[in-house]
C-alpha cells in the first residue's frame, strides 16, 4: 500500500475524512496535531474485510504536543476540538503527549518517559503497523511503514514492551478481523 493509497483508504471513513479537513483550524492551538490510531488502521481493516468503513470504530484519537502540561490548557483544547468536531456524533479523545507521562502509571501501572513530540506518541503503541498518524497538513507518519498494516501483520513494538497488554490488543484485533496474523 503506498501513502496515497492509504489516504485515499481513511477517508472513506467521513468521520475522518471531516476530522482530517478540519484539522488545521485546531493547529493553532493544538501544535502538531495528528490524527491517529484506530480511526486509521481500523478503517483500513474495514474496508479491505468488506465492511462499512466506520465500523467498530469506538473513538476517534487526536494527538498533539504543547509544553504547557497543565490540564487546564490541555481541557482548553479539548474543549475547543469538541467545539469544531463535535457535530461528527462520535467520541473524540484529545491528548497532550507532553503531559502522558504525568498519568500513565496511575492509569496503566507503568511509567513511560516525557516524550518530545506528538510523533513519539505514535511511535509508542502496542502493535507497530497501527503507528500511523496524520496531521494538519495531511502528511502521514507510519514509522514502520505500511507494508504490515496493508497484509494485516502484527507485530509487537520493541519500543513498547509489554507482552500481557499486546497480546490483548492482539486477540481484540483478530476477533474482529480474523484474517489478521502475527509476525513470524
Amino acid at each position: 500500500m503506498t501513502e496515497p493509497e492509504f489516504l485515499d483508504l481513511v477517508k472513506l471513513n467521513p468521520v475522518n475524512a471531516a476530522i482530517l479537513k478540519r484539522l488545521p483550524q485546531l493547529e493553532p492551538f493544538a501544535p502538531q496535531v495528528h490524527l491517529v490510531a484506530g480511526a486509521m488502521f481500523q478503517t483500513v481493516w474495514n474496508v479491505q474485510s468488506g465492511q462499512a468503513p466506520q465500523a467498530g470504530i469506538r473513538d476517534y484519537d487526536l494527538f498533539y504536543w504543547h509544553p504547557d502540561t497543565s490540564y487546564g490548557a490541555e481541557d482548553a483544547v479539548i474543549r475547543r476540538a469538541a467545539d469544531l468536531l463535535g457535530d461528527l456524533g462520535v467520541r473524540i479523545e484529545v491528548r497532550n503527549q507532553a503531559r502522558v507521562h504525568l498519568w500513565f502509571r496511575e492509569k496503566y501501572g507503568l511509567s513511560r518517559p516525557p516524550l518530545g513530540s506528538a510523533r513519539d506518541g505514535v511511535l509508542q503503541f502496542l502493535v507497530e503497523c497501527t503507528c500511523v498518524g496524520v496531521d494538519a497538513w495531511g502528511n502521514l507518519y507510519a514509522p514502520y511503514g505500511l507494508h504490515d498494516l496493508s497484509a494485516g501483520v502484527l507485530r509487537c513494538n520493541a519500543l513498547n514492551h509489554t507482552p500481557e497488554l499486546y497480546a490483548a490488543k492482539a486477540d481484540d484485533y483478530r476477533q474482529r478481523w480474523p484474517w489478521l496474523r502475527e509476525a513470524e
